[in-house]
């Protein structure tokens, strides 16, 4: 089986467009979510329960905002979806990052794309279903259907930059950037690509999506006034997730070809693991087994022990059962039915207090910090964790960045559907 390693970075998140201004500020324990109760139209907004964000700051590039003539050449911020926007923006970055541009036809065949959303384009699915009731089949756009395919994010990187090796989008809801990262390092494994662009990226703030999401009871509703303090993973009073928008990609290589024209290495993906929650739609199981299960199976792929895990970044979004049952397989996994007691050394963060939860992009961005946590040396902190529920005894980085030797991270992703990945991410030797 062929090495797989990481060579390229790009990330738009809440924090910053950008990787290295996010990974600041996500260290120096920097909040990017905020209220978007001023957001016209207004009367759209008014009555939802949940009224706070992680949004992309506007601006320009060089001061860490987002606009899309900064990415897009004229017109394309009409052709294409938002969540198509960050992905090209994502994408670049990323390629810039690597140092690697493929410019002969072998090179274009043997680079691919892995890349999806979990909800995609609801805007213009919106848009267009009221333009439709109103005024008919005119009324709609030719672009409406390339717009909302899921898989337009891959396919308009594919078509940018040439990519003729594997086209392929992912969408597993929250899980999403962690599936196309471990389906992206397998096509490569297996000798289908040499290196590949792979992530999540997502942008759904429209009203119904948090309409949609409350009727669940997933979404933070406690500190509307307050969004700072809405996301707070582990803590004894969570009470939902926060809606965010963004994009993470990775450039992952075959470990040959990324020495072979002197690629700077960030970390190597050693292991991914799925699993079946086959419980509930929209809950975990309260033991937290399927999170169990795609864990375990990451590391065996990966071929390394549970004792040898330095850091795991938690998909833990600031739910009461989702928290509660990851941090049960994580004290499952790590130290076994009897050990419990000893749990104060396993290191585990999550990232949303500081962004939200990224939805299909979440599995990419916060695999991103796990290799960053590697590659620094840094674990990122827990935003707003001030009291840990009972059985809560793992470290888990409250509130401030730790120095810690992160050899081996683990990345979670759980999404609606019991559907669970984890990525094993060590330093590469």
């Amino acid at each position: 089986m062929r090495r797989v390693v990481v060579t390229g970075l790009g990330a738009i998140t809440p924090l910053s467009v950008g990787i290295w201004r996010t990974w600041s500020r996500l260290l120096a324990s920097e909040c990017g979510i905020i209220s978007v109760a001023n957001q016209e139209p207004a009367r759209r907004w008014k009555d939802l329960p949940s009224i706070v964000a992680g949004n992309v700051p506007s601006g320009r590039k060089e001061h860490g905002g987002w606009q899309a003539s900064d990415w897009l050449q004229r017109g394309g911020e009409r052709r294409m979806a938002k969540f198509s926007q960050y992905a090209i923006a994502a994408t670049e970055m990323a390629f810039e990052d690597a140092g690697w541009r493929p410019q002969t036809q072998e090179d274009k065949e043997m680079t691919g794309v892995c890349l999806g959303s979990g909800i995609g384009n609801l805007d213009e699915l919106y848009n267009t279903t009221l333009a439709f009731e109103t005024s008919g089949c005119k009324k709609v756009s030719p672009l409406f259907v390339p717009q909302l395919l899921i898989n337009l994010g891959a396919g308009h990187i594919s078509m940018k930059y040439g990519l003729q090796g594997p086209n392929h989008a992912v969408t597993t809801a929250c899980t999403t950037g962690a599936h196309a990262i471990g389906d992206a390092s397998r096509f490569i494994a297996f000798g289908d690509a040499d290196v590949m662009v792979a992530g999540g990226s997502e942008s759904c703030m429209h009203p119904l999506a948090f309409a949609g999401f409350s009727r669940t009871r997933s979404l933070a509703t406690q500190h509307n006034d307050d969004p700072s303090s809405s996301s707070r993973p582990f803590d004894r009073d969570r009470s939902g997730f926060v809606i965010a928008e963004g994009a993470g990609v990775v450039i992952l290589e075959e470990l040959e070809h990324a020495k072979a024209r002197g690629a700077n290495i960030y970390a190597e993906i050693r292991g991914y693991g799925c699993s079946g929650d086959a419980h509930h739609v929209t809950a975990p199981r309260e033991d937290g087994y399927g999170a169990f299960l795609a864990m375990k199976r990451a590391l065996k792929n990966a071929g390394i022990r549970p004792k040898d895990v330095d850091y795991i970044n938690a998909h833990a979004t600031s739910t009461p059962l989702g928290d509660a049952a990851e941090n049960a397989a994580i004290k499952k996994l790590m130290l076994g039915d009897d050990g419990f007691e000893q749990s104060t050394h396993v290191n585990v963060s999550s990232t949303k207090g500081a962004t939200g939860h990224l939805l299909g992009a979440a599995g990419a961005v916060e695999a991103i910090f796990s290799i960053l946590a590697i590659k620094e040396n840094s674990v990122p902190p827990t935003l707003n964790l001030h009291n840990l529920d009972d059985g809560f005894t793992c470290n888990y980085v409250p509130l401030v960045a730790q120095q810690r030797n992160v050899d081996v991270a683990v990345s979670n992703s759980f999404g609606f559907g019991g559907t669970n990945a984890s990525l094993v991410f060590a330093k590469y030797d």
